[in-house]
């Protein structure tokens, strides 16, 4: 079984960074896909980033540039680091994994998630 524990989130003004985190108990982190998802109050949730057991990675238009996923294989860990925050990034975040070797894009895709961690961000 995995288990997923998402951490960093928090309050942050407009313009802010905030690093988010997700430690994966699982045996073969290596083999799994991740990806960030995030839902907003009232909105459906939606893929943030993703990222293959490889290294490639995937982001939604509304944060390339300004968010990067990442993974510490040595320590089984995920991580979502973002910056230039605006108000809409505003959302619970979750951290989700997948029991595949290449890039998943469809929240269907995912076998695992997280609780979430909220980000709040204000102007």
């Amino acid at each position: 079984q995995v288990q997923l524990v998402e951490s960093g989130g928090g309050v942050v003004q407009a313009g802010g960074s905030l690093r988010l985190s997700c430690d994966v108990s699982f045996t073969t982190f290596t083999v799994l896909a991740m990806g960030w998802y995030r839902q907003a109050p009232g909105k459906e949730r939606e893929l943030v980033a993703a990222i293959s057991s490889g290294g490639s990675t995937e982001y939604a238009d509304s944060v390339k540039g300004r968010f990067t996923i990442s993974r510490d294989y040595a320590k089984s860990t995920l991580h979502l680091q973002m910056a230039s925050l605006k108000v809409e990034d505003t959302a619970v975040y979750f951290c989700a994994a997948g029991r595949a070797p290449y890039l998943l894009l469809r929240e269907k895709d995912y076998n695992y998630w997280g609780q979430g961690t909220q980000v709040t961000v204000s102007s």
